[in-house]
């Protein structure tokens, strides 16, 4: 069935919501999964027609390959605690780009991730790496979109 899971995480707290699934998903098929940091090094021009590409420095503090890294491993120790059949993979480029290509080089079998479930303009400004993961890919993707925090009731 599925015999390697690309999941591809940003950072936040947001992207690592797939982790449960994910990780219940590897226990039932004996899945290796690889955990993928993509750091932006390029930035879409956010005009309506404009697909131009501008170039972005990356933030050392945030996006450094030792962080992305450190960050992958903490990942993998909490998430997938005594499993050897998980790797990281910290890439640079634009991710929906990068998140493709390597699932392709890789022959993974299934993507993973969140989405915001973004509609109207903020989707048209903001993009999406998941849509756009769904429409390039043959591959099955398994999308988390993660509800948010219920608002404590306070007792008056």
């Amino acid at each position: 069935m599925f015999n390697q899971i690309l999941v591809p995480l940003d950072g936040s707290s947001f992207s690592e919501a797939v982790l449960p699934q994910v990780s219940a998903l590897a226990q039932c098929t004996g899945a290796k999964v690889t955990l993928l940091r993509v750091i932006p090094t390029i930035l879409y021009n956010l005009g309506f027609a404009s697909t131009t590409r501008l170039p972005l420095q990356a933030n050392p503090e945030y996006d450094s390959r030792t962080v992305a890294e450190t960050y992958l491993e903490r990942i993998a120790s909490e998430h997938f605690p005594g499993n050897l059949n998980v790797q990281i993979e910290v890439m640079s480029g634009v991710a929906a780009d990068v998140i493709y290509e390597y699932a392709i080089a890789q022959k993974v079998d299934a993507i993973a991730m969140t989405t915001h479930g973004r509609s109207g303009m903020s989707r048209l400004m903001l993009g999406s790496v998941a849509e756009e993961i769904v429409q390039r890919s043959h591959l099955p993707v398994l999308l988390v979109r993660p509800t948010p925090e219920p608002i404590p009731q306070h007792a008056f």
